[in-house]
């Protein structure tokens, strides 16, 4: 049976704001429970999630921002975008929110990457990560190939390129990474462009792309930290994303000691809109297992 969609319009009316180094930031929480952490991707928001947010908030405390510079959150025109801003973002939503027990992750592409700094500052001892999950995200930046356009918005003309980009070229790039028979409504693409558009988002877009030479920097680190034994962890990914599928599986289970990972047939970069009821499965059943102890596996879907 599908999942129910949560409509853009209604969503938004059920999210809150709070003030990050006097920026507003827009979130969501609902339901009770171990908190769980819901990161979104680039150039998205967290809407990404409305397909799993009330099966996952029967079960626990679901918790999702935009973060700054994505969706209706503060998109400030001369602030400098970082991965570790964001990582900064997430703690102090948390602290917002006063909940002060281990929170589990689960995210997507860029969300991917705010999550390795997370899991990076638990094995420090500066933050309290149960367990993560990564859907289609590049944790290993040399195997994580770029889009033309990701390309031309890191180039010196970016600024340009972001300003003239338009829905048509969302669509057209959209189509790139989704699976060959799950691609979105024309009605979703209207919602996912609103949401890039909003609070006139296409000026700042190329300063977004800060995050590819920033995963390149931290690349040792954030690796390190899927390596580092003490947080259970999946990957559960859309095996025909030509960004983050397959490939990047293999990597993972190459360099990640007894790697989990869940590899999803004919769907592509976005499993959790692509795929949801699947992958509601998958998180369940891995979030059903002894958390002390997770087997070796590989589970086709």
């Amino acid at each position: 049976m599908p999942l129910a969609e949560i409509p853009l319009c209604v969503w938004r009316t059920r999210g809150q704001s709070f003030s990050f180094r006097g920026q507003s930031i827009r979130y969501w929480t609902a339901g009770q429970g171990e908190p769980l952490l819901l990161l979104h991707g680039f150039p998205t928001a967290s809407w990404d999630w409305h397909y799993l947010w009330a099966p996952l908030a029967q079960r626990f405390r679901v918790i999702a921002c935009d973060m700054i510079g994505f969706g209706d959150s503060a998109k400030p025109l001369g602030h400098s975008y970082s991965l570790m801003e964001q990582a900064d973002l997430q703690l102090a939503l948390l602290a917002h929110l006063k909940i002060d027990q281990p929170a589990h992750l689960l995210a997507h592409d860029y969300g991917g990457s705010v999550a390795q700094e997370l899991l990076a500052r638990h094995h420090e001892g500066r933050a309290e990560i149960a367990s993560c999950v990564f859907l289609n995200s590049a944790l290993f930046p040399e195997r994580c190939p770029l889009l033309l356009v990701q390309k031309l918005l890191l180039s010196p003309l970016g600024w340009l390129v972001g300003r003239s980009f338009g829905r048509d070229d969302l669509v057209r790039n959209v189509t790139q990474v989704y699976g060959p028979c799950t691609h979105p409504s024309e009605s979703a693409l209207d919602d996912s462009w609103s949401l890039i558009v909003s609070n006139r988002g296409t000026r700042i877009l190329h300063k977004l792309m800060s995050f590819v030479p920033e995963r390149r920097f931290y690349r040792e680190r954030w690796v390190g930290a899927l390596q580092h034994d003490g947080v259970p962890l999946r990957f559960i990914n859309g095996a025909v994303d030509p960004l983050s599928g397959a490939h990047m599986v293999e990597a993972y289970r190459q360099q990640v000691p007894d790697p989990d990972t869940v590899l999803l047939q004919g769907i592509g970069h976005y499993p959790h809109i692509e795929a949801p009821v699947q992958v509601l499965r998958h998180y369940l059943a891995f979030r059903e297992q002894p958390m002390s102890y997770l087997p070796q596996k590989v589970a086709w879907s």
